[in-house]
């Protein structure tokens, strides 16, 4: 008997009881389908922080003070005052590091801005012209903050788009006056918009963009001064000349930091991170839960497993005749073997065909939401197809190996 009659005579026996062989399916279509739709979300996740991280600027290096330690616990990255304005300002010398091509020093804090009538608590910038350049931003309307406003410690401020809606609505707010702190700002710019979550938290449109030493000397003052007076920083950003001199230009950083806080066998007081970094760490962390939700998911496959085992073991129990009968005619042990694995793979391959349209119709549930964009990848699909095929192979191996070393004569007085 070949391959075709064997499907066809499978489909004829699951066909005689229709409702039981799809409660048989229902754990291979449960299981596929979460491991399909749990695979889609994490695979739409991890291209949605790709695409977060790559926004934030191009051949970016984050440089962040270092960690405070109190009483043996260490803070997380910037608990540490040790990154100065000068700090900043010898990174952009480029005979002390020729592989950095920009770098913009920032102060950053929460305060609350008042303008066009309304209020908001937000995230305040100080930063340079360069900001513009390594962020890969552009003023929508108006202007940035240029060196003169950096030499006249101007009270000027560009806003984020979302900020901007929230304060001034959809009139336009360049030339109007907001507060910060009850300090008074002219608008000069406002941003396009970004969309999406900031890599360090919130919206990255909903922002105050101010001159850094403005920042520094009008808005906060002391707080921004370290324990020797000097002007310190909450962060470093530093484009590297080009992708291929990341590495070099995270070398060079090092090199004049290490020598600028005079370290010499102690532990660095900052941190250097690339994009690379960032997103491998973010990425890992993605991969892991994706995998632990889609074995969790895999869960129903076995138990889906389990279910084929038992419908078939009752299924040679009741066609035991049938089995007698077709090798007293002449079928062979593997003609008979044949038959009942077919029949279970037949389960199996259909459940998981029926799970993967569940999968991505979940899938496509989620897009609507709007809350991330789900991919499924053709991977996902052969990996589904490939287990639910082993699912059916694999407990579908014992009943047809029964079936297949029954006797004709015990078979056929079988009642």
């Amino acid at each position: 008997m070949n391959i075709f009659e064997s499907v066809r005579l499978s489909f004829r026996a699951l066909g005689a009881n229709k409702l039981r062989a799809m409660l048989t399916m229902l754990g291979i279509i449960i299981g596929v389908g979460a491991v399909i739709a749990l695979l889609s979300v994490g695979q739409g996740a991890g291209a949605a922080i790709t695409e977060q991280v790559q926004g934030i600027g191009s051949n970016l290096v984050f440089v962040f003070p270092g960690q405070a330690s109190n009483s043996g616990v260490r803070g997380g990255f910037g608990s540490a005052s040790t990154l100065t304005l000068a700090d900043a300002n010898a990174l952009a010398d480029r005979a002390c590091c020729p592989a950095v091509a920009a770098v913009a020093p920032q102060y950053t804090r929460n305060a609350q801005i008042t303008g066009g009538g309304t209020n908001t608590n937000t995230s305040v910038n100080g930063t340079t012209p360069s900001y513009l350049f390594i962020r890969n931003w552009r003023a929508a309307s108006g202007r940035f903050i240029e060196q003169r406003d950096l030499e006249s410690v101007a009270r000027v401020a560009v806003l984020g788009k979302a900020t901007a809606k929230t304060l001034f609505g959809a009139q336009d707010p360049v030339g109007q006056t907001i507060k910060i702190n009850r300090i008074p700002f002219r608008v000069i710019g406002v941003m396009q918009e970004k969309g999406g979550t900031s890599f360090f938290g919130g919206n990255q449109d909903d922002i105050v963009l101010v001159p850094i030493t403005t920042a520094l000397q009008r808005l906060f003052g002391t707080t921004a001064q370290t324990a020797q007076g000097a002007p310190r920083v909450s962060a470093v950003l530093v484009s590297a000349a080009s992708e291929k001199q990341m590495d070099v230009a995270m070398a060079q950083i090092t090199q004049v930091l290490r020598q600028r806080h005079k370290i010499v066998y102690q532990q660095d007081d900052f941190t250097v991170l690339s994009q690379k970094d960032i997103l491998g760490a973010l990425n890992q962390i993605t991969d892991i839960l994706t995998i632990f939700l889609a074995s969790i998911a895999a869960i129903s496959l076995l138990v889906g497993g389990i279910g084929i085992m038992n419908i078939m073991l009752v299924s040679v129990t009741e066609r035991t005749r049938e089995i007698g009968i077709r090798k007293a005619v002449g079928a062979r042990r593997r003609d008979i073997l044949a038959q009942f694995l077919i029949e279970a793979i037949t389960l199996s391959v259909t459940g998981g065909a029926i799970g993967i349209l569940l999968g991505g119709g979940i899938g496509a549930l989620v897009n609507m939401t709007g809350l991330i964009k789900t991919v499924v990848a053709p991977s996902s699909v052969a990996l589904a197809v490939g287990f639910s095929v082993a699912v059916g192979l694999f407990f579908g191996l014992y009943p047809a190996a029964r079936a297949a070393g029954l006797h004709p004569i015990d078979a056929l007085r079988y009642e």
